[in-house]
């Protein structure tokens, strides 16, 4: 992304953060942080700001005068659930070379989502998830809400990709889903259709998220609780309540200030909330905030405990575990308080969290030739953490209780310049992939399902509606 401004960043480092390997002079030259895509011509610029295609009508007016977000089909007059596609000899033969991730997947999530995140209008894209862990279409429905985008600190510009410069824009609770709307600084709430997961319906109305700027909502079934980050110039976490029935109502009204000095747009990609999500047992609310090395501003993670009565608290316990600096995406390790944290300084860490959301450094990898390394997942199938850059097309897997590089895929070879965020469902794990000039976005679709080290790409899916440079966010149907 920033490619001066890491640079600059990377020089306070290797004073402060002894704790890491150092980078050779050239890998140096080449680092950036998460957002900034490799260049293209004026003309595929013009063409990757245009939003995407998006059916006609998204919704409809009932007695009472009142919106009603419906999901559409792609191509507007078609069924609500898009047919399967009949199966080639191609497919066979690809399903055939599949691991064990197969069963799994039949077994677990049936969609995958992401945001389109356009100025024009917010949309929630459905995929089916097929019965082999391959994608093929599905649904488009409209949040009621506008999408926006960073400034780069470099340009001062619209950010070109990684528009929000988060993970978790998007956040999927047992049969709801929450959704941010940057542009309206609004979160919108749905109910996943239990029979087919690319049917979404819209539950109330979209509501205020007390801040300015929001990028990424944490959720949880078992507290029906979504927490929202907003990182404009009023910055902190609002938490709501989740109703089947009503939708979102604030829980106690009041957002948990982050003094992070920012602007609406914000300014980025460091020194912004970067990732909110409930740990393993929702026990506590866990926010990432980047900090900016090059201004000797370290970053942290934020914990709010969560009382008996499952009331977040409104005040957090802060860490600036030593050799960390941009805390960005992060994933929680099952049956233990760890989590994994990307860090686009270097690559991957696991952080300890004792009983009180106090976070120290467990373990660290650093990530040779790596950019931005800056999303993470974690697969119950493997126990391994799968991380991605933005600016190098890798998939690197992380052990996060050893801090071993268990293995990595350097260059899947499907042409897509990185990968932004991803999701784990079953025995594969799915990545956004945004498009340049010469490769359109996409969805990569990885089996990891033949066990530790072995994971594989088997589809490289460009939905019908297309995956904008706006695009942000990948989770699952649980």
């Amino acid at each position: 992304m920033l490619q001066s401004t890491l640079v600059g960043s990377l020089a306070v480092l290797s004073s402060v953060v002894t704790a890491l390997p150092t980078w050779d002079s050239q890998a140096a030259q080449d680092a950036q942080a998460c957002g900034q895509p490799p260049a293209v011509n004026a003309k595929s610029a013009a063409m990757m700001s245009e939003p995407p295609m998006l059916p006609e009508e998204q919704s409809e007016m009932n007695d009472g005068g009142e919106a009603q977000a419906q999901a559409q089909p792609y191509g507007g007059e078609q069924p609500a659930v898009m047919p399967q596609e009949p199966a080639t000899p191609e497919g066979a033969m690809q399903a055939e070379a599949m691991g064990e991730g197969q069963a799994e997947a039949a077994a677990g999530a049936k969609a995958v989502y992401y945001i389109t995140n356009s100025a024009q209008g917010n949309a929630v894209v459905a995929l089916k998830i097929n019965y082999d862990g391959t994608l093929s279409d599905g649904s488009t429905t409209m949040t009621g809400g506008n999408g926006a985008q960073i400034i780069d600190g470099k340009t001062g510009q619209p950010a070109a990709t990684d528009a929000l410069a988060s993970q978790g824009a998007l956040a999927v609770a047992g049969q709801m889903m929450v959704v941010v709307n940057a542009g309206s600084n609004t979160l919108t709430m749905f109910a996943i259709d239990a029979a087919d997961p690319t049917v979404l319906s819209m539950v109330g109305e979209p509501v205020d998220t007390m801040g300015e700027f929001p990028v990424s909502v944490g959720a949880s079934a078992a507290l029906s609780t979504a927490c929202v980050g907003n990182t404009g110039a009023v910055a902190g976490v609002a938490c709501f309540t989740m109703s089947a029935d009503t939708g979102l109502t604030a829980t106690d009204g009041a957002l948990r200030p982050f003094d992070l000095g920012q602007s609406t747009p914000p300014v980025g990609p460091e020194n912004n909330v970067a990732h909110v999500l409930f740990n393993d047992d929702s026990s506590a609310l866990l926010a990432t905030v980047k900090g900016d090395p090059s201004k000797n501003n370290t970053g942290f993670l934020a914990a709010f405990p969560v009382a008996a009565d499952g009331a977040v608290a409104t005040h957090a316990v802060r860490s600036s575990p030593a050799g960390t600096a941009v805390l960005f995406g992060a994933a929680n390790v099952p049956g233990t308080r760890h989590v994994v944290a990307t860090d686009a300084s270097f690559g991957v860490a696991t952080l300890a969290l004792t009983p009180d959301g106090t976070a120290s450094l467990l373990n660290n990898a650093s990530i040779p030739g790596q950019k931005a390394t800056c999303w993470a997942t974690l697969s119950r199938t493997t126990n391994t953490a799968f991380v991605t850059d933005v600016a190098v097309n890798s998939l690197h897997e992380f052990d996060p209780l050893t801090g071993e590089l268990v293995a990595a895929i350097p260059d899947v070879g499907n042409g897509n310049p990185g990968m932004l965020d991803l999701a784990t469902a079953g025995g594969f794990v799915y990545a956004l992939a945004p498009g340049n000039s010469s490769a359109p976005g996409a969805v990569a679709v990885f089996d990891v399902g033949r066990g530790r080290g072995k994971a594989v790409a088997v589809q490289n899916f460009v939905p019908r509606v297309g995956v904008p440079n706006t695009a942000m966010s990948m989770q699952v149907s649980q």
